[in-house]
């Protein structure tokens, strides 16, 4: 894709592609996804994308993901008309349409083909290899994706796939705790805990913190009809410093994190001494389980400053 008489911001697409998508199809073979997040059979096909993706990644497949509102200008060389859209790219050129392919084992068949024919690293045609250190990130990140936007059953596939083909890299181990604590899958987020544990290098990465927190968090968790007891006495007695305390750590644990958010917020506005601080500490443990970068802990953080020093 030539760069010749576009302007700055074409240049700047063009440059973006071809580190995304170009270069590592020189020696891979791209899943290229042309996607939009108002675009409800994106979402649906995405997970399939991912797994697929993820599984035939030691036979040198990756996935790029292009986003058409905000890289118009490549949607447009590509001619892309409605989405999803999916091709298939070696060496910079588009080899074969995978848009129809909806199915997991559509887009294997598909790829099994195009794999057998070309000279892709870690391929049919070379000595297999694992997913380079980019492409494992670039899995981290999906999966991590995915717990923001809630979607624990799609981060846990994800996490789990990487901890099979890099089963060093203590991201996808700690994505995998949180994803299943999401999912209140609590003994099976131990269990993946306890492998972390295992292993000294994994048990001292600083990534695993989060996957601590969300553990401990879910510790507190209780039934629905003691959540209702403490609740109706968190709003019985307002001034009752720890009965709003429990209510916020079991409302947490059970998955309403807002309510748990607005309760210790309010502590922290009457009393932010009380018990050595616990309610400030409470959220920070909250904020570290949730991810520093999880939209709804970014809101909440401006609430808790306005508090402290607004």
């Amino acid at each position: 894709m030539a760069s010749m008489g576009l302007s700055i911001d074409e240049q700047k697409a063009v440059e973006r592609f071809r580190k995304a998508v170009v270069e590592p199809s020189q020696t891979k073979l791209v899943i290229l996804d042309f996607w939009a997040e108002w675009c409800a059979p994106c979402k649906a096909l995405a997970p399939v994308l991912e797994k697929v993706s993820a599984d035939y990644a030691a036979k040198g497949v990756v996935l790029a993901k292009i986003n058409v509102d905000e890289e118009q200008f490549i949607a447009a060389q590509f001619q892309v008309r409605s989405i999803p859209t999916v091709y298939a790219i070696f060496q910079g050129q588009p080899i074969a349409d995978l848009t129809n392919a909806r199915s997991e084992s559509q887009l294997k068949a598909i790829l099994d083909q195009l794999l057998a024919q070309l000279p892709v690293a870690g391929g049919e045609a070379g000595a297999p290899a694992g997913p380079s250190p980019a492409e494992i990130a670039q899995f981290v990140k999906m999966g991590e994706d995915a717990l923001a936007a809630g979607d624990a059953m799609r981060a846990g596939s994800i996490f789990a796939q990487i901890t099979e083909f890099a089963p060093d890299n203590a991201a996808a181990h700690a994505g995998l705790v949180r994803a299943l604590v999401l999912e209140g899958r609590i003994e099976e987020a131990r269990d993946a805990m306890a492998v972390i544990e295992a292993d000294p290098k994994l048990a001292a990465d600083p990534a695993v913190a989060p996957a601590r927190a969300a553990l401990e968090l879910a510790g507190t968790k209780v039934d629905e009809g003691e959540l209702a007891s403490l609740r109706a006495a968190a709003k019985a007695a307002p001034e009752d410093m720890a009965a709003q305390f429990a209510f916020a750590e079991a409302a947490f644990a059970a998955g309403l994190r807002d309510e748990a958010a607005d309760t210790l917020l309010a502590m922290v506005a009457a009393d932010r001494d009380w018990n050595e601080g616990a309610a400030r500490a409470k959220l920070l443990k909250i904020f570290e389980a949730t991810g520093l970068e999880d939209e709804w802990v970014k809101g909440v953080r401006r609430r808790l400053s306005r508090i402290l020093f607004g």
